[in-house]
Parts: structure tokens; C-alpha cells; sequence
């Protein structure tokens, strides 16, 4: 950040990012653009790395809040943290070998899917929390690791399939969920910032910079988020689905027309 301006509009950027990870996810649509509109000049892998320095900071503040007002059952998530921690470094080592904009067709159908799905279940994730079962105590793991393979490789929607997941597949409400998420996410960016900080420099000043101003919006958006309760998450989590889907399907487009 060599100018003033440069501060104001990337901590602006981040502030704003850190607030609607720490309701729904979906920071990285927000950081990671402008990330890679400032620094034309970066490597991707840069970028990604600098964009989830930026995140966790403000993801772990989120899940500190978080944990202080809503009840999680660390033992059964927690396990899906560390599967999803192993699962994001696999999927940022395959980059290598595949083409990962191959996934944005399939990203943007399962995106359709789930916002239609919670659309139309008017109740989805306003239930209480159901406890869980024996069987979900392997499942939560397996779907860590999915989720943070997906991370690692790919990442747009990686907070909404977390929040989606767990109330879909573990019967959480939508701020339990949303808690939970963050978690998950926390161990995902770390690996992330591993993999990419061992594979090439990050730019480390930036990174934390914007950490700061991620950390403060994720703040603001926690305390909405449980000021405001589980309808309000749910809102923004259509919202954000919806941005999601308009992101990856105009990348497509540009493609199309470009080719």
C-alpha cells in the first residue's frame, strides 16, 4: 500500500469483505477481485495466498465471538476442521495438474440448486438444532474434508456450501451453522496460507494490513448476525448465493464471448 489512497480502498475493501464472511461467508468474492485488480501484476498464488492472510483474521475473530454466545459441538466439528485443513492443501497441490476454471459450470449449478432449495423451504434452518447422531460423527468429517479439498482447489462459495451443509445435512440452524462455518474455514485458510506462502512470496505487509480491517468488519458482522438471529442469516446467505452465482456465470459469459 504505497499511497493513502491505496489503504483507504483495500481496508475499505476488507473491512466490508470480513463482514459478510462473518454472517454467511462469501469474503473472497469481495477481497479477491480487488486484490487482483490492484496488483495486475501478481501471481495468482500471490493473490489467493495475500487474499487468505486478509480472511483468517477475521474468520478466527468471527468464530471467537461466535463460540462466546452460541453453543457448538466442537467434538464433532472440530474433527471436520482438521479433515478439511488436510483437504484444502490436497486440492492446492491438484491445481498443478487440473484446470480449475473447469469447475465454474458445476460451481454455478450446485449454487442454483442450493439458493432454489432454501428458497423454497421457507423454514430451512429455523428449526432448532437437532442433536447429533452416531452417523453424523463420521459423516462431519468426511464433509470437512470435501468442503476444504474444494478450498484448496477452487474457494468461491466455500462459506455458503459450509452453512448450507451443516443445516441440510446436520439439521443446524442458520447462526449455529454460520458458526460452525467459521471453524472449518479458519483451518482451510490456514492451510491455504501454508501452501501458498511455501510455493512462492505473499505480499505479507498487505496481507496483514487488510487482516486488521477483515478483523474489524467480521466484528460488526458477528454481532449482527447474532443481534439480528437466524432469519436475518438466512437473508443474507440467499443474497450472497445469488451474487455467487452472477460472479461465476458472467466469468463464463466473458469466456464464451472472448473465445
Amino acid at each position: 500500500m504505497d499511497t493513502l489512497f491505496d489503504f483507504v480502498l483495500l481496508g475499505s475493501v476488507a473491512f466490508f469483505a470480513g463482514l459478510v464472511d462473518a454472517v454467511v461467508g462469501g469474503g473472497g468474492l469481495i477481497q479477491t477481485p480487488a486484490l487482483l485488480t490492484h496488483f495486475p501484476q501478481a501471481s495468482i498464488p500471490c493473490v489467493f495466498g495475500t487474499n487468505k492472510l486478509s480472511s483468517v483474521a477475521g474468520t478466527c475473530s468471527a468464530l471467537w465471538r461466535y463460540a462466546k454466545a452460541v453453543p457448538l459441538p466442537w467434538k464433532e466439528v472440530g474433527p471436520a476442521a482438521l479433515t478439511a485443513l488436510v483437504g484444502a492443501w490436497l486440492g492446492a497441490a491438484l491445481v498443478a495438474w487440473l484446470p480449475r476454471e473447469a469447475m465454474r459450470p458445476l460451481v454455478v449449478v450446485l449454487m442454483l440448486a442450493v439458493a432454489i432449495y432454501t428458497f423454497k423451504r421457507k423454514d430451512f434452518g429455523h428449526a432448532p438444532t437437532r442433536e447429533l447422531t452416531p452417523a453424523d460423527r463420521w459423516k462431519i468429517p468426511l464433509f470437512g474434508g470435501l468442503i476444504g479439498f474444494y478450498d484448496g482447489f477452487f474457494g468461491p462459495g466455500t462459506g455458503s456450501f459450509l452453512v448450507f451443509g451443516f443445516v441440510r445435512l446436520f439439521g443446524m440452524d442458520f447462526l449455529r451453522a454460520s458458526a460452525s462455518a467459521k471453524l472449518v474455514n479458519a483451518a482451510t485458510n490456514i492451510s491455504a496460507i501454508s501452501f501458498f506462502a511455501s510455493h512462492g512470496p505473499l505480499m505479507w505487509s498487505v496481507g496483514l494490513i487488510m487482516g486488521v480491517f477483515n478483523l474489524l468488519g467480521a466484528q460488526v458482522g458477528t454481532r449482527l448476525a447474532l443481534r439480528r438471529g437466524t432469519g436475518f442469516v438466512r437473508q443474507a446467505f440467499l443474497i450472497v448465493v445469488a451474487l455467487l452465482i452472477a460472479k461465476l456465470g458472467w466469468d463464463i459469459l466473458k469466456e464464451w464471448l472472448g473465445s
